[in-house]
């Protein structure tokens, strides 16, 4: 049975729960429950603290996890990332009162506050940095510098409306940035087949949540123009219709951009274009977030 561990709190947590259930894994009704067993599917699930996750993997004491990438690299376990999946996004940055710092090696013999020392560390070392001292603090770190702990911080900096509100500023460029992804023991047989039906089920989960499928009918002689607009993500199936001279085509195409490209379809002489959702490679053709105009029967 696959063994995996999942955020039991946090932005991590409701993201990589969603992200479960629309794969189809039984998820936890109560925040009490630390352990599940989905039997259908047969994986176990852990419900551990973000930060140990990536400890319990590279130890090997558990299968795949689902981390931030900041937590991974700050705790050096011995796992490694394998699949992005695109929730809690953030950015890792120094900050400071105006006039301290300006770039990283500006940052020569200061004292800095943070949550994440192991990432800070790596950092600094990698511009050949030497800070004064790395304080470890697991609360609010903009704090440290009103109480003089430190000079400066290396913190989580989402929109920059928090640095604003306290007066500081960005130093330098992004130490990292940082998302939800998947990971496993470094070195772990990447040929488990269950392991790789997991992957590929919250693969199937990013692709339902980016692409929708576009349908459309067009002359044979504007088929080259059209799949061009609409190439899919290997090629797009391509069937006459029962009218001669007439083609069905239907591609996958980024959700973001799909009013553009049926725009663009008109105009090389498309008709009936459809745009449907796809949910978890399956179609949700009733789905309420697909605007009325994806239809456009000409």
């Amino acid at each position: 049975m696959l063994r995996i561990a999942i955020p039991n709190k946090g932005s991590l947590s409701g993201s990589a729960g969603a992200m479960l259930h629309e794969a189809g894994y039984r998820q936890r009704t109560d925040t009490k429950e630390l352990v599940i067993v989905d039997e259908e599917n047969g994986v176990e699930f852990f419900y551990l603290r973000p930060r140990d996750i990536a400890v319990y993997v590279g130890s090997g004491q558990l299968d795949i996890g689902i981390t931030g990438r900041d937590l991974l690299l700050d705790s050096a376990a011995a796992a490694e990332e394998v699949l992005q999946l695109g929730f809690a996004r953030s950015t890792f940055r120094f900050a400071s009162m105006p006039g301290i710092a300006e770039t990283v090696q500006d940052l020569e013999g200061m004292t800095i506050a943070t949550s994440y020392p192991g990432v800070v560390e790596k950092h600094l070392a990698e511009h050949g940095v030497h800070a004064r001292g790395i304080v470890r603090l697991d609360g609010a770190v903009e704090t440290a510098m009103k109480l003089g702990v430190a000079q400066v911080i290396a913190d989580v900096v989402e929109t920059g409306t928090t640095l604003a509100h306290l007066g500081l500023v960005v130093i330098g460029e992004p130490i990292m940035e940082s998302e939800g992804i998947v990971i496993r023991p470094a070195g772990a047989d990447t040929t488990d087949e269950a392991a790789q039906r997991f992957l590929r089920r919250l693969q199937s989960v990013l692709v339902a949540r980016i692409y929708v499928m576009m349908d459309y009918d067009i002359r044979m002689e504007d088929v080259e123009a059209a799949v061009a607009l609409t190439p899919g993500l290997e090629s797009p199936t391509v069937s006459p219709l029962h009218k001669e001279g007439w083609a069905a085509v239907r591609a996958m195409v980024p959700a973001d951009q799909a009013q553009h490209i049926m725009d663009e379809l008109e105009t090389v002489g498309a008709r009936a274009i459809l745009a449907t959702r796809i949910f978890s490679g399956r179609f949700s053709p009733l789905s309420p977030s697909i605007p009325r105009r994806s239809e456009r029967d000409l």
